[in-house]
């Protein structure tokens, strides 16, 4: 019996760590605002008892996150990648955990050509699929249509509870959970190679 891989129709991408480096501390962000090192930084503070506490606390996290953005750079084949897949025609969107405003200063400071930016300010955090689904939906292709490209289990989470496929990008060390991703990205520039070898729908025997 033969089974059917979907043609990739629109590529989202994660944002630090993926197109733009980060070099964010969430142990010290986290010992900062005393979040247990194995919680989620964005889950603890949302369940702090007083709106006060919560203000606080995500005033710290933003500060770490506009110190980081405006030292933020392009990493390696990035550029050529999505340029690539622009003349292509493939759709492209980012979804990010950061905030609106650090996302814009990374974008500003490290201009790409896509127009679809979705943050934790639109859209619930990752791995929650809220955000991956309103980009299906934007642009009516059906998710299993659909990569989404980070460097966290996170991105890999919110693919798939999206229905789409997770690509993770691993330059470096590539980590435990990275079986959980449906494809493996060791250099950017692969990413175009893997769009074009589902530029159809493919019969696996």
């Amino acid at each position: 019996m033969k089974a059917q891989v979907e043609a990739i129709q629109g590529v989202i991408f994660d944002l630090g760590g993926t197109l733009v480096s980060s070099e964010l501390d969430f142990t010290l962000i986290k010992a900062q605002i005393g979040c247990p090192c194995e919680q989620d930084l964005l889950d603890y503070i949302a369940q702090l008892p007083s709106p006060y506490m919560r203000e606080e606390a995500m005033n710290i996290v933003h500060q770490h996150e506009l110190q980081d953005a405006q030292f933020a750079t392009i990493l390696p084949g990035v550029t050529e990648a999505v340029n690539a897949l622009k003349v292509k025609n493939i759709p492209m969107a980012i979804v990010t955990r950061n905030f609106d405003k650090a996302a814009a200063i990374k974008l500003q400071n490290n201009p790409l050509p896509i127009e679809t930016v979705l943050t934790r300010s639109d859209a619930p955090a990752k791995p929650d699929p809220s955000a991956l689904n309103a980009i299906a939906t934007l642009w009516n292709i059906h998710a299993s249509n659909l990569l989404y490209v980070g460097d966290f289990l996170y991105d890999i989470q919110a693919a798939h509870n999206a229905n789409m496929r997770a690509c993770l990008y691993a330059p470096n060390a590539v980590p435990i959970y990275a079986d959980q991703a449906d494809y493996v990205l060791r250099e950017f520039t692969e990413l175009v190679t893997l769009v074009e070898s589902y530029s159809q729908k493919v019969e696996l025997c």
